[in-house]
């Protein structure tokens, strides 16, 4: 199966913001304006200590010129795999646009007030489902899970304030490189990466596609 892309769009030197992030607001924001569904979902790559990958869509709960941030069971194969091997990629897959961005970083934790602030935002129902779920554990079915969360909801009857698990929270992907792709006609697309240089400053290169 193959799509041939669109020989009016581009992305050149001239195009590009002055930085990643105020680039990746444009681009944020065209896809929010586009009507893609879930525009913040991600792909987020980690991997363990030996190397070996793995691979899943979060959402995408904030960014800023610091990173990308998203929440997590600190116990999941993603938390455990950030943890002891904290590097990650993302990529941002917004094929109707014909554009991705794709991270490429450091990972470190985000404050705990943050988490806990961003955990009181979220609907009852996934708080306790937070407590509630050992992510990314084998379980022996879909009545077990259930047994589980009511168990919490009954613990947590008539609280108002479910407090923040301590194996939950956020994390941030502080990009060491962050990649515009543009697709272009004849596969000749259009690649610019920012990439952060040792001493800390930034530069913009093209890739070949």
């Amino acid at each position: 199966m193959r799509n041939e892309y669109a020989a009016d769009l581009g992305l050149t030197e001239a195009d590009l913001a002055a930085d990643w992030h105020t680039q990746f607001d444009s681009w944020f924001a065209d896809a929010v304006a586009f009507g893609l569904p879930e525009p913040n979902a991600m792909v987020v790559g980690t991997a363990d200590p030996a190397g070996r990958p793995s691979g899943r869509t979060v959402l995408l709960k904030g960014y800023d010129p610091e990173g990308f941030v998203f929440f997590t069971n600190h116990l999941s194969r993603k938390g455990v795999e950030a943890t002891a091997n904290p590097y990650a990629s993302l990529v941002f897959p917004w094929f109707p646009m014909q554009r991705q961005v794709v991270v490429a970083g450091r990972v470190t934790p985000v404050d705990r007030a943050t988490s806990e602030a961003y955990f009181a935002s979220r609907p009852r129902g996934s708080q306790l489902g937070a407590w509630a779920s050992p992510q990314s554990q084998v379980v022996s079915g879909r009545a077990a899970l259930e047994q589980r969360y009511q168990e919490v909801a009954e613990r947590f009857a008539g609280q108002a304030d479910i407090p923040t698990p301590s194996h939950w929270g956020g994390l941030r992907v502080q990009p060491e490189s962050v990649e515009f792709w543009q697709g272009r006609a004849s596969r000749l697309h259009d690649r610019l990466r920012f990439r952060r240089r040792d001493e800390g400053a930034w530069i913009v290169e093209r890739l070949a596609p």
